[in-house]
């Protein structure tokens, strides 16, 4: 079993790398900026698309910098649903250096999708800036807030990440303990450290020692699956059965609707 320790020393060179979001093959995700034609061609295709949405909004980490877009973690999700016949698909919301703040503000575009079920992966950037932790939370809690208010049966899983021990005890224990504290507070599912296997193991990252390469990408997909796969099977037996003229989106549809 790999040293915590030593994932968290990695974590710091990690969270140079995404801010600093570099030319990766995929330093954006589709869900970014489309081009026009590319924009349109999706919107056809998802107003045809009768699948429930889970929409992972994140950094480099989740647009799978380095990687073909078919090797990062969302679409490895994808492949998972597809091949247990559930009825979700996975949108790649990442963008590479995004700090929380950014995330909050990519929101108001983000919301006019309709999504229901939002992975939540940010904050590494807000730590390679030395930002406060107050801020990190408060941004974090901000998005929560709007979805529910917005999307009130929306399923928010969070995932959380570790700070490198050289930011300080005191540091590194806030930024761990307010996913944790945050997830706690709002009743959201935790995935209690993203990188779990990946990070600081040389043989699961890129040549550049800290973005995941296509075996580590598959490890962050098994620690994602393993919190949001019972939520997507849940949210799957409910549509089940419910009544065929209960299913419009964000109208009571999910789990615990009436």
């Amino acid at each position: 079993m790999e040293s915590i320790g030593r994932q968290l020393l990695a974590i710091l060179a990690l969270a140079v790398m995404i801010g600093c979001g570099g030319d990766g093959r995929n330093s954006t995700s589709a869900a970014g900026s489309d081009s026009a034609a590319g924009g349109a061609a999706s919107a056809a295709a998802v107003a045809t698309d009768e699948r429930s949405t889970v929409l992972v909004l994140g950094t480099s980490l989740t647009a799978g910098l380095g990687l073909q877009p078919e090797d990062a973690y969302p679409a490895l999700l994808q492949e998972r649903v597809d091949s247990v016949g559930l009825p979700f698909r996975i949108v790649n919301a990442g963008v590479s250096g995004e700090t929380s703040a950014g995330a909050l503000r990519r929101l108001d575009w983000l919301m006019r999708q309709d999504f229901e079920i939002l992975v939540l992966e940010t904050g590494a950037n807000d730590m390679l800036r030395g930002m406060d932790l107050d801020s990190t939370r408060a941004n974090i809690q901000a998005i929560v807030d709007r979805v529910r208010a917005e999307r009130p049966e929306a399923e928010i899983v969070l995932a959380g990440m570790l700070a490198p021990p050289n930011l300080g005890r005191e540091y590194t224990d806030r930024f761990r303990e307010m996913y944790v504290e945050l997830a706690e507070e709002n009743d959201l599912a935790l995935i209690p450290f993203l990188l779990r296997g990946v990070g600081g193991v040389p043989e699961m990252n890129q040549a550049d020692g800290i973005h995941p390469n296509e075996e580590g990408a598959r490890v962050v997909a098994d620690n994602v699956w393993e919190v949001l796969g019972p939520i997507l099977r849940e949210w799957a037996g409910a549509l089940s059965t419910a009544p065929a003229d209960a299913g419009e989106r964000h109208g009571g549809s999910g789990p615990g609707a009436p």
